[in-house]
Formats: C-alpha cells, sequence, structure tokens
C-alpha cells in the first residue's frame, strides 16, 4: 500500500513557474515508476512526465522542454519543476506510484494548478 500526497500547486501567471511535490508512504519508494498526469475540465487525463526507479524519464511533448521530473529517494519524493507555464497548463496535477512489473497505479488526491493572468 502506498500513499500519495501532492503538493505545491496555486494561482500563476503565464511564462510563471511552480514546483509541485509529492510525498510518498507506505511502501519501498525508490523501486516504484513515479509519475505525474494532469486532468482539465473536459479532457481525459494525460500522462504529463514520468521517472522509473533507474532515473529514466519520459515527458508529453506538450511540456518537454519545459518540466523535468525528479526524484529523491532518501527523501521518498518526487517533484515537477513547471517553467514557462501556459494557460493550456492549468489543470488539477495527479501524482502517482506503480509497482514493477504491474499496471496498478497509485494515485495521489491531486492538485489545482491554474495559469492565468
Amino acid at each position: 500500500q502506498v500513499q500519495l500526497v501532492e503538493s505545491g500547486g496555486g494561482l500563476v501567471q503565464p511564462g510563471g513557474s511552480l514546483r509541485l511535490s509529492c510525498a510518498a508512504s507506505g511502501s519501498i519508494f525508490s523501486i516504484y515508476t513515479m509519475g505525474w498526469y494532469r486532468q482539465s475540465p473536459g479532457k481525459q487525463r494525460e500522462l504529463v512526465a514520468r521517472i522509473s526507479s533507474g532515473g529514466s524519464t519520459y515527458y508529453a511533448d506538450s511540456v518537454k522542454g519545459r518540466f523535468t521530473i525528479s526524484r529523491d529517494n532518501a527523501k521518498n519524493t518526487v517533484h515537477l519543476q513547471m517553467n514557462s507555464l501556459k494557460p493550456e497548463d492549468t489543470a488539477v496535477y495527479y501524482c502517482t506510484a506503480a509497482p514493477p512489473a504491474s499496471a496498478y497505479r497509485y494515485w495521489g488526491q491531486g492538485t489545482q494548478v491554474n495559469v492565468s493572468s
């Protein structure tokens, strides 16, 4: 069992930055693939970025070059640094944890990000 708690969302102007954090507890954090998804009203939930236990990363095309995912296994945390934010980045952002060799994901409760002038 894994519990995930996101933080760091809020309101930011276009071009600004936010750093999301996700604190994990309850299991062996270092072996999980960690990810960030987002969902905005009327749209499907989409994968934004993920980082494997070995540190390999993946980014959606829409955020490449602007977002950076990182993990700190000693602190059981994963971060999403979001720069050059655009209004279309407005969404609820969810942290996920995927056990090795499993299609199952644990989900956090989500944190709202609003990009608006």
